[in-house]
């Protein structure tokens, strides 16, 4: 599977990181590995720590401010908001400039993440053992399993239509996303994960079975229909992107009409714990 955009977990935080497949290289986000180090839960609070630190740096003339790029990365919200990332050379400067407890472990944790990478490139199925086992480990069937992983492949297909056809990464990749979410569930992204109570988790890793096959069945549609049409741009692949999920809606609601069930569903895979506050 493709996971150029990704999080990464560093013990009970969440590391957001996007790998540049032209350079070989990870950008991590920088507000995430502040947080980690200064052992921060609170958004704002690893964000202002940030800016201060990075007022610092500017007066000192460092180095670590120049070599930061800004990405768009899922914020908190749900939406794609460009943030402050970095290399792993220049993370591992800032982690030199903050005093942590946290400081060795995160330099372990980097240098594992670039290995696994490597081994991933040079054998592919290694990134779809690991998904595998992360996901039995969250106590996914063998059967949900085989489904995310066929429906990632669909996906995949489909961005890679759109890459191809002049449709931009990031934000109009979304834009048609939710024109597809929209047509065959009925309910936009945001509202689908409002509904399972989730927040900045993947949406599909937390859909059930059918909710897979329809999310598939409406991506390998929507396909088909822009490679017949060689629709081009993000407007022209609009249209195949609505008769895609419609196709998808007019079987999700044929197979509700026999079961007399919903295929959408409030159910996620949270833990106990965190489901609770939601």
């Amino acid at each position: 599977m493709k996971n150029n955009t990704s999080l990464a977990i560093f013990e009970t935080h969440k590391i957001r990181r996007y790998f540049d497949e032209k350079t070989e290289t990870w950008y991590f986000s920088v507000i995430d590995i502040v947080a980690a180090l200064t052992e921060q839960l609170d958004y704002k609070r690893a964000k202002s720590y940030w800016t201060t630190l990075k007022n610092r740096f500017k007066n000192e003339k460092s180095e670590v401010v120049t070599k930061c790029d800004r990405l768009k990365m899922m914020a908190q919200d749900g939406k794609m908001r460009e943030t402050d990332v970095a290399d792993v050379e220049t993370i591992l400067r800032l982690v030199q400039s903050v005093p942590s407890k946290k400081a060795e472990p995160i330099k372990l944790w980097l240098a594992k993440i670039g290995y696994e990478r490597m081994q991933e490139m040079a054998d592919p199925e290694k990134a779809l053992n690991r998904s595998r086992e992360y996901w039995q480990n969250q106590g996914r069937s063998q059967k949900w399993i085989q489904q995310r992983m066929m429906g990632q492949e669909t996906r995949n297909k489909l961005t890679d239509y759109w890459a191809e056809s002049g449709v931009k990464r990031g934000e109009e990749f979304a834009i048609l996303t939710n024109i597809i979410h929209q047509e065959w569930s009925d309910l936009s992204t945001k509202a689908h994960k409002n509904l399972k109570g989730l927040k900045t988790q993947n949406l599909r890793d937390h859909m059930s079975e059918e909710e897979l096959i329809f999310t598939a069945l409406a991506e390998l549609s929507t396909r088909r229909i822009a490679e017949t049409d060689k629709t081009h741009g993000l407007e022209e692949n609009k249209i195949p992107a609505i008769k895609g999920g419609r196709i998808a809606k007019d079987a999700r609601r044929a197979l509700e009409e026999k079961t007399g069930t919903s295929v959408i569903t409030g159910k996620n895979y949270l833990p106990n714990k965190k489901r609770l506050k939601n």
